[in-house]
């Protein structure tokens, strides 16, 4: 990933009291006990049924250049506590200044769909570092999986139609933009307006022009005829500017004049089902069948999937805010969650979080995703702990409801989906390319039923423990509530 901005140590990415308890575990003596950590989701995004991880080359950027530089540390010194002294002695920062990533890390590769609970990635290695790695973890997990599940289901309504992210200005900041990009083309999308992520990702760019360059002219057939002289390859005419039905004779005009080498019009405001039949028409009438209709104007899935349900002539969507902010749902829950630690034995002792809302019980252990499959795809997925092991043919339990359960059959197929990326700090993973990728969401996604896919109302795909881990999570919570 070329971006400089993640090839520079981003240490101080984190919350205060990741650093305040790295030093407590630190002056305590105790910072070297191995953890083991999970990040996951607890709702599904979107209303959906499952999420796209995304983010992990990001991620991977980020420890391979962690390190605590001398303005790190000189702004750290000056923190002061409650009684005005500092707020980290300095032996604690020579700590900090010399500390290098130990642990193991192993997550989900990109593009794969996953579902709540189920962990993106594990951490385990030395409490302190593990703690160290919370908040950027999420920071840079969470959004980049949110956005790349809203642009695949964006890219399931317009299937087999082309969309092209158009979301650089509606953006959160350069670094929204640029992880939206990213995402939303792991995600399925085809291209991008953004010309600085298909510098930075090679991602393929694609625009037309706005109303502006129509409206910098005495007339709009003029201004279609300047702007194929322009680019006479490349033109696809923005014909609302001022009636949609006379643009589009415009650009009729304007074409035939190219003999055919133009390649398309946009609409962005009307009524879009309508107004594209009717250019679609006129295109078809005019000898122009090969130009293509481009839509854009506060899109998403659902008015994607209505416009292709009224019978739409649009070939290609252009889709911005709603898919670069992931405005009906800004933010992907992701929490990071201890789910073990090892004595001064080095003996692993489970833990959970219990609440008295079940969502938020964590599960113990650390943890695996096994996911089972036949000839006709994906079956149900089941997380176990990988020091009791997997049973070859014993019960997958649905945490939620002890009632609902899987068999496993001992001829199931059946992959693990958490894989190694870091062993004792040194990557030992290979991103594979964003086109890759990509490749990956649409390949993965298409093995699950279409029910568990449908946007409104998804059929729930069965994810459940394995059950010793079952067992074991039962004895903890009833243990801790006795103590309570």
């Amino acid at each position: 990933m070329n971006i400089p901005f993640y090839h520079s140590s981003l240490a101080l990415l984190t919350d205060l009291y990741q650093l305040t308890m790295a030093y407590g575990y630190w002056k305590l003596g105790i910072h070297d006990r191995h953890a083991a950590f999970h990040l996951s989701f607890r709702r599904k995004p979107f209303q959906g049924s499952y999420a796209i991880m995304a983010g992990l080359e990001t991620l991977i950027e980020f420890i391979k250049n962690f390190k605590y530089n001398e303005s790190d540390l000189e702004y750290l010194s000056s923190l002061k506590n409650s009684a005005g002294n500092p707020l980290f002695e300095g032996a604690f920062l020579d700590y900090l200044k010399d500390l290098e990533f130990t642990c193991d890390l192993d997550a989900v590769v990109e593009g794969t769909p996953i579902f709540p609970y189920e962990p993106l990635l594990r951490v385990k290695g030395p409490i302190l570092q593990a703690q160290l790695l919370e908040s950027p973890l999420l920071n840079l997990i969470n959004f980049q999986t949110l956005i790349a599940t809203k642009a695949s289901r964006i890219c399931q309504a317009a299937y087999p139609s082309e969309v092209v992210e158009f979301g650089l200005r509606r953006a959160q900041g350069p670094d929204g933009s640029l992880s939206g990009t990213r995402a939303s083309y792991v995600g399925g999308c085809h291209s991008t307006s953004s010309v600085i992520a298909g510098k930075h990702f090679g991602i393929p760019v694609k625009g037309t022009h706005a109303h502006s360059w129509i409206m910098a002219f005495s007339d709009e057939e003029k201004a279609f005829e300047a702007y194929a002289k322009v680019l006479p390859d490349d033109c696809v005419f923005l014909i609302d500017t001022y009636d949609t039905r006379k643009g589009t004779q415009r650009a009729i005009n304007v074409a035939k004049k190219l003999k055919n080498k133009a390649l398309g019009v946009r609409l962005d405001s009307g009524d879009l089902a309508h107004l594209s039949i009717d250019v679609r028409r006129m295109l078809d009438a005019a000898g122009l069948s090969k130009m293509k209709i481009m839509a854009s104007n506060e899109l998403d899935e659902n008015i994607i999937r209505d416009l292709m349900q009224q019978g739409a002539k649009i070939d290609i969507w252009g889709v911005g805010t709603n898919l670069i902010t992931g405005k009906d749902q800004p933010a992907l829950d992701g929490v990071y969650k201890l789910s073990g630690i090892t004595d001064e034995n080095g003996k692993w002792i489970y833990k959970l979080k219990i609440s008295e809302q079940i969502i938020k019980t964590t599960n113990p252990g650390i943890l695996q995703i096994r996911r089972y499959f036949d000839e006709n795809g994906y079956l149900f997925d089941m997380m176990y702990d990988t020091q009791l092991g997997a049973s070859e043919n014993g019960l997958i339990i649905d945490p939620l409801d002890q009632s609902s359960r899987r068999e496993i059959k001992r001829d199931i197929k059946s992959l693990d989906l958490l894989i190694p990326i870091f062993e004792k700090g040194e990557c030992i993973y290979k991103s594979p390319s964003l086109h890759e990728m990509r490749e990956n969401t649409l390949s993965e996604l298409s093995k699950f039923h279409p029910a568990v896919r449908r946007f409104l109302h998804p059929d729930p795909y069965f994810v459940g423990l394995e059950n010793k881990l079952y067992d074991l999570k039962m004895s903890l919570i009833r243990d801790l509530k006795n103590e309570r």
